[in-house]
């Protein structure tokens, strides 16, 4: 039999073509809104996990819930961790990095709040 070669699906683009669709009339609070959705979804998916762990870990007769309450850190999960937390900050706050990164290209500089990412790491840490 002859079998005809599908094509390989195109990669998606990791950005969306065209005009963000407004819905406010204030731009700033729909930049606002998709940090909200974004926060929103991290939290989501955080807490799910989370109580998927937890209950695995009762099942299995593995953790008690105090000693998740009890445990600290070490040096390098801190570091770890503080890693996965800019991350996280960088897709809740991508809308205003955004017009941010427009602004310095057309030579307006700087964040257009005057809030800069190591300010929002050190109120976060």
């Amino acid at each position: 039999m002859n079998q005809i070669a599908s094509p390989k699906p195109k990669p998606l683009a990791r950005t969306a073509k065209g005009r963000k669709p407004q819905y406010f009339a204030d731009p700033a609070t729909d930049k606002l809104l998709s940090m909200v959705l974004a926060l929103t979804q991290e939290l989501s998916v955080a807490r799910d996990r989370i109580d998927t762990l937890e209950r695995l870990l009762d099942r299995a007769g593995v953790l008690a819930a105090q000693t998740v309450d009890e445990y600290l850190p070490t040096a390098d999960e801190a570091a770890a961790r503080a890693t996965l937390r800019a991350a996280m900050l960088r897709r809740v706050f991508r809308a205003a990095e955004k017009e941010a990164q427009d602004l310095e290209r057309n030579g307006a500089g700087g964040a257009p709040s005057g809030v800069a990412e190591a300010d929002i790491m050190d109120i976060l840490s």
